[in-house]
C-alpha cells in the first residue's frame, strides 16, 4: 500500500520571477520524500506533496539554504506582517537620499557608497547561492550592473540601482499577500468547527469522520456535505447556487457546507470528509487553475530559459568587442553594457503573464465564477456571448418590500406594520429583515417583547400573539396554520414573493417582496452589447423572477 502524501504550503519570498522556480524545483527534487512540486509565482507560494520521511523544516531549511527567505505557512492562511520595507532597504534608501546634498557639501556623495553597501550584502547571497545551483536569475543580471557601475565609480547610479531593486521585491511581495488574500476569503465560507450532535462536542471539521450526525443550529453555518436526518429548516444557499430564496431543507434532504441554516435545529449525517466537502472542492479548483499555464505564458516560459543567458551575451558583446577592437571612448560602451544588463532584466517580461492570470482567476472566483485556467482567460477575447448569473449579479441578492397593503377595513396601515415588524424582529430569515426594515421607514419601530408565543414554521411563515391577537404572517400555506378555510385570491405580483397577514382566520394584509436589480447593470448590458457582444442569463430562481430581471436589464 502506497504511503500517504501529506501536501504542505510554504511562503518563499525569495521568488522573484519565473527564472527562480527552476532553482526552487532543483533543489526539492533532491529530497528524498519529495512527490510533487507546484509553484503559484503571483502570491510567492510553493505547494509540496511529501511522504512523512521528509519534514516541513528539512524543507524550509533546504530552500533557506540558498537564501529564498521560506517559512511553512499552514494552508489557505496568509498574514503579511511586512507592512514596511526592511530595515536594509529604509537605510539604503534613506542614505541614497542624503547623497543628494552632494551639491550643497560635496562629500556627501560617498553616501552613495554607503547606500550600495547596506542592500547589497542580500543581493550577493542569493547570487551565490543561484549559482551554486547552475540557476541564472535577475539576482545575477542586477549584481553585474551594480558591481559595472561601481567599476566607473558611478556610486549614485550603483545605491539607485540597489535601492529600487530592494524597494521593487517588496511591493511584489505586499501585492502577493493582497492576491492571496483574495483567494482565501473563499476557502472562509465553511466553519473549522463541528458540534457532535450526541455528545455536543465541538471538534474540529478535519477530525469529523463519514456518516457522523452533526448538530446545526438556526444561524450556524453548515460545516460538511451530509443529509438531514433530523429536524425542518431553511438554508440559504445564494453564494453556491445562485438562488435568491431560501431553501426548505426537511429529512433525506441534501445540504452542503458553506451554505447558512436560517431558522429551525437539524441533525446532519455527514456524506464527505472536510476536505472533499463542496466548498474544499471549489477551493482545489481555484488553486489547481493558478497552476495551469496559458499558452502565452507558457511561451514566455520557455523563453525564459534562453532570455538571461542571451541578456548576459549581448552586454558581454557590448563591453568587449569594442574593446578587442580598441575603439574609443570605452567607458562609454561598458556603461551601455551595464544599461543593457538593467533594463533588459526579464522580470517584467515573465513576471506580467502570471500576475494578470492569478489577479483574474481570483478576482473571478471571489464572485462566484471559476475558470479552469488562464487558457481560458484567453478565450474571453474571442468571446461573442456572455452569460451572466441572475443573482448577486444582475441582482443585489437582497430583498425589499415593493408592495405593502391593508386588506381588512377594520385595521389601519400603522398597525398592521406594527404587527408585522414586531413578530418578523423575532425572526432570522431574510424575508423578515425586509419587512422589519420596511416598517422603520414608515417610523414604526418594532417592540419584539411585545410578542408571546412566537412559532416558525419552516417553509410557511411564523406565528405570533401581540396585543392578544394571533397572528400569523407567510406564504399561502400559512393560510392552514391560521384556520382560514376560504381560498382568497388576489392579484398577483409577477417575478416577486408574495406574503400574507392574518389576524385570526381573517386575511387583513398582504405583501410582496423581491430581489432587485443592481444599479449599473443594465449599463453594463448595454457596454457589451455595444462591442458585438450577446448577453444571457442563466439562473436557477424561479421563471417569474428571471422574466422579472429580464425586463429590469433588457438582456
Amino acid at each position: 500500500m502506497a504511503e500517504e502524501l501529506k501536501k504542505s504550503y510554504f511562503e518563499v519570498l525569495g521568488l522573484c520571477c519565473a527564472s527562480e522556480v527552476a532553482l526552487v524545483e532543483r533543489i526539492l527534487k533532491q529530497l528524498n520524500g519529495v512527490q510533487e512540486i507546484s509553484v503559484i509565482l503571483p502570491t510567492k507560494t510553493v505547494v509540496v506533496h511529501h511522504t512523512h520521511v521528509i519534514s516541513d523544516v528539512t524543507i524550509v531549511e533546504a530552500l533557506n539554504k540558498v537564501r529564498l527567505e521560506a517559512t511553512v505557512r499552514p494552508q489557505e492562511q496568509s498574514n503579511f506582517q511586512n507592512k514596511w520595507p526592511a530595515p536594509s532597504t529604509m537605510f539604503s534608501g534613506l542614505f541614497l537620499a542624503l547623497s543628494f546634498l552632494k551639491y550643497v557639501y560635496h562629500p556627501l556623495e560617498w553616501l552613495a557608497l554607503v547606500a550600495v553597501i547596506v542592500g547589497l550584502p542580500t543581493l550577493i547571497l542569493r547570487s551565490i547561492a543561484s549559482i551554486r545551483n547552475l540557476t541564472l536569475n535577475i539576482n545575477i543580471l542586477v549584481l553585474m550592473a551594480v558591481i559595472g557601475t561601481l567599476a566607473l565609480q558611478d556610486y549614485w547610479e550603483a545605491g539607485t540601482v540597489v535601492f529600487l531593486f530592494s524597494i521593487a521585491q517588496w511591493l511584489e511581495t505586499r501585492a502577493s499577500y493582497k492576491a492571496m488574500a483574495t483567494m482565501s476569503s473563499l476557502t472562509s465560507m465553511a466553519p473549522q468547527k463541528a458540534i457532535i450532535a450526541e455528545t455536543g462536542e465541538h471538534v474540529d471539521v478535519n477530525a469529523v469522520e463519514m456518516n457522523t450526525v452533526l448538530a446545526v443550529k438556526a444561524g450556524d453555518v453548515i460545516p460538511i456535505d451530509g443529509i438531514v436526518v433530523e429536524g425542518k429548516c431553511e438554508v440559504d444557499e445564494k453564494m453556491l447556487t445562485g438562488e435568491s430564496f431560501p431553501v426548505t431543507k426537511e429529512l433525506d434532504s441534501t445540504v452542503w457546507a458553506g451554505t447558512i441554516n436560517l431558522n429551525g435545529y437539524i441533525s446532519v449525517k455527514t456524506t464527505a470528509l472536510a476536505k472533499d466537502s463542496f466548498v474544499s472542492r471549489m477551493a482545489k479548483l481555484v488553486e489547481e487553475s493558478h497552476n495551469k499555464k496559458s499558452r502565452a505564458q507558457r511561451f514566455i516560459d520557455n523563453c525564459a530559459k534562453y532570455y538571461i543567458p542571451a541578456v548576459m551575451l549581448i552586454a558581454a558583446a557590448f563591453a568587449v568587442i569594442p574593446a578587442a577592437l580598441r575603439l574609443p571612448n570605452e567607458d562609454y560602451w561598458f556603461h551601455l553594457a551595464i544599461v543593457v544588463l538593467v533594463s533588459t532584466c526579464p522580470c517584467a517580461l515573465i513576471l506580467s503573464t502570471p500576475v494578470v492570470n492569478f489577479c483574474a482567476l481570483s478576482k473571478a472566483a471571489t464572485t462566484g465564477l471559476l475558470v479552469k485556467g488562464g487558457d481560458y482567460l484567453e478565450i474571453l477575447a474571442k468571446v461573442k456571448t456572455v452569460a451572466f448569473d441572475k443573482t448577486g449579479t444582475i441582482t443585489k441578492g437582497e430583498f425589499v418590500v415593493t408592495n405593502f397593503q391593508v386588506i381588512s377595513d377594520d385595521v389601519s396601515l400603522n398597525a398592521l406594520l406594527y404587527w408585522v415588524s414586531s413578530i418578523e424582529s423575532k425572526s432570522s430569515h431574510p424575508m423578515a429583515a425586509a419587512l422589519v426594515e420596511y416598517g422603520r421607514q414608515h417610523l414604526i419601530e418594532p417592540k419584539p417583547e411585545n410578542v408571546e408565543d412566537f412559532q416558525n414554521f419552516p417553509g410557511e411563515g411564523v406565528f405570533g400573539k401581540i396585543g392578544g391577537k394571533d397572528i400569523c404572517i407567510g406564504n399561502r400555506r400559512i393560510r392552514s396554520r391560521a384556520g382560514c378555510a376560504a381560498e382568497i385570491e388576489f392579484q398577483n405580483m409577477e417575478g416577486k414573493t408574495n406574503g400574507y397577514i392574518y389576524c385570526g382566520a381573517t386575511l387583513v394584509g398582504t405583501f410582496s417582496l423581491s430581489d432587485t436589480c443592481r444599479s449599473g447593470a443594465m449599463e453594463a448590458v448595454e457596454e457589451l452589447k455595444s462591442l458585438g457582444i450577446k448577453c444571457v442569463m442563466l439562473t436557477g430562481d424561479n421563471h417569474a423572477a428571471a422574466m422579472l430581471a429580464q425586463d429590469q436589464v433588457q438582456i
